[in-house]
This record gives C-alpha cells, structure tokens and sequence, in this order.
C-alpha cells in the first residue's frame, strides 16, 4: 500500500514538474523567459512553449498590441503670441523591443505611461510655442502632430516601444481667455444686431415716408378729380334749372321760395320772427299769386 501511494505521489510531483515547464503563447501576447532575474528569452511565436521549471526559469508576458496614452491633464501652452492653449492629445503605441523595454520600464505598461507623458507633453510644448493660434486651431493642425510624432519617434526608441499614431483630441483657451473670447464674439453679434436694426428702422422709416407721399397725392388727385365733377355736376344742374326756370318764371319763383321754407324751418323748434306782411311768407297766402317784381 505505501508502495501504491509513493508511486501516485511521484507521478504527481512529475505531473506538476512537467506543467511548470509548459506556457502557451497568445497571439496577442510576448512571452519573456527568465533565467534566475536574467532575460533568457524572448519568444514572440504563439503557441505551446518549454521551459525549465522555477525556480530555475521563470515566464513573463507581455501585450504586443497597440496601447492608447490619454494626456493625464491639462496645461496651457503658451504659443508664438503668448496666447495660453489648453490641448488634449492621446498617443498609439506599442511594444517593439521587449528586452529593452522590461530593462527601462520593468513588466508593468503603467511605469511606461508615465515616463512617456510628460516626453509627449515637451514635444507638444515645443511645437506649440513656434506656432500661432491660428496655425495650432486650424492651419498647421496635422504639421503639428506629425513633428510631435517625429520627435517622439526617436525617443521611443529608449523606451523599447514604437509610436504608431500622435492625435490632438482638442485645442482650446484656457478659462479666462475663452471668457473674454465669448464676451468679445457677444459684443460683435450685439454691434451687428443694433447696425441691421438701424438698418430697418432707416429702410422702414423711408417706405413709411414713401406711402405717406403717395397716400397724400393719392388723396389730393382724388379730391382735385372730385371737385371737378362735383362743379361740372353743378354747372349741369345750374343750366337745367336756368333751362327749367326760363319756361316758367311764376313757378321758379314759387319753388325757390319753397326752398326757402325747407331750408329755414328744418326742426320743429326753429322759430322765425317777421311781420305779417313780410314778403317771406307771400307764397304761402297767395300761391296763385305771382311776387311783385323787385
């Protein structure tokens, strides 16, 4: 029985020693051999790998994929004219020489990112400042993170990594300068503002001129043109009644003084005051009677 069990404990301890001396490789990975704290190894083919067991050897791995660095914050740069930028940028990046990277960087990527960002915030300090905001915002955007990106290059190579891609995420003035930019671009879109609604007081005022000149001589020919048959009407109705009254002189006589009557009695209250015999009221006594001539 104690034979049995030795047996088992020794295929064991084999089993255990065999799966030491086993690693598989991702494609995704590279896969650094050390023997007692020494690079041995550096094994960048995936699949299934020999060993020796520890602590005689020892594996460490690696992601050779590409790494995105994120600015950590957020500075002012100060260009040619002494304007103070604020710029987000990010780097691509990825392993190239793992031995040289684990000597300058050890086995942890984080060590890495912050020894490089503050390289990448110096290569953009120094781009910057030969720039204006003009070339930085628009212009010489791309010449920008392309000099970053050659600067960096070399650089990396320190570092044991390979930049793949140099980005500007966004430019922009730092808060008190954006504060003065926004009160300067409000004050442009008010001066513009007050210049077209003068513009269309002045332009309303002029067509308001305008319709009232024309309303006025409108209303002037309108007035001249009724006038003018109103006397052309009365010099007609003047030659009718001349015509009328010529062939029967009693009865034109008689009817201007009934216009008489109507136009001094045109209310029940209108009182006139004449003697009995006043010629005024002869056609009423005598309507037969033709007036004394005068």
């Amino acid at each position: 029985m104690n034979r049995i069990g030795l047996i088992v404990a020794s295929a064991l301890i084999a089993l255990m020693l065999a799966a030491s001396t086993l690693f598989i490789v991702d494609q995704r990975q590279v896969a650094v051999v050390y023997a007692l704290g020494e690079i041995k190894e550096v094994i960048t083919a995936p699949g299934l790998k020999l060993k020796l067991p520890p602590p005689f050897q020892n594996v460490v791995f690696l992601d050779r994929r590409i790494q995105t660095l994120d600015s950590p914050e957020s500075r002012p740069i100060f260009t040619a004219e002494k304007k103070s930028l604020v710029i987000d940028w990010l780097v691509k990046w990825r392993i190239a020489e793992p031995r040289q990277f684990i000597r300058n960087n050890g086995t942890d990527l984080r060590n890495l990112e912050n020894r490089l960002a503050p390289v990448v915030q110096a290569a953009f300090n120094e781009e910057v400042t030969r720039r204006s905001v003009s070339g930085v915002l628009a212009t010489e955007r791309e010449r920008v993170m392309n000099d970053v990106r050659a600067r960096l290059t070399d650089e990396a190579k320190a570092f044991g990594i390979e930049i793949v891609d140099v980005r500007v995420k966004r430019v922009d003035f730092v808060a008190d300068i954006t504060d003065a930019v926004y009160r300067r671009m409000e004050s442009e879109r008010k001066q513009v503002a007050n210049e077209l609604r003068s513009t269309g007081a002045a332009e309303a005022e002029r067509i308001r001129a305008d319709a009232d000149r024309q309303r006025e001589v409108i209303v002037a020919e309108a007035y001249r043109d009724a006038q003018k048959i109103k006397g052309e009407g009365d010099a007609q109705a003047s030659a009718l009644y001349a015509d009328a009254f010529g062939r029967d002189p009693q009865f034109a006589q008689f009817y201007r003084s009934l216009e008489a009557y109507r136009a001094s009695f045109r209310q029940k209250s209108d009182v006139m005051v004449l003697e009995p015999g006043s010629d005024f009221f002869r056609a009423l006594r005598s309507p037969g009677t033709a007036p004394a001539s005068r």
